[in-house]
């Protein structure tokens, strides 16, 4: 589970700290704030690509993933409520 590294930069997201489009830290960066190995913080970060949580651009960062259609509530879901 490399991704928990990264999990509490996530958590963020839900309390509305890191929004869709938010760039995170560096890899080096978050290795050293997690106090784990630069390696390791590139597979918790390759993970969490691979699960469709965030998006790395070349050269630019990576960045929480928006939304797509089929991780949103549908109408059908709100009305089962």
């Amino acid at each position: 589970m490399r991704g928990r590294v990264l999990w509490p930069e996530l958590a963020r997201t839900g309390a509305g700290e890191l929004r869709p489009g938010a760039r995170l830290p560096g890899e080096r960066d978050l290795a050293e704030e997690y106090g784990v190995a630069h390696l390791t913080a590139r597979r918790a970060t390759r993970e969490l690509r691979e699960r469709g949580l965030v998006v790395t651009l070349p050269a630019k960062g990576t960045f929480v993933a928006y939304p797509t259609e089929s991780d949103e509530p549908s109408a059908a879901d709100h009305e089962q409520e």
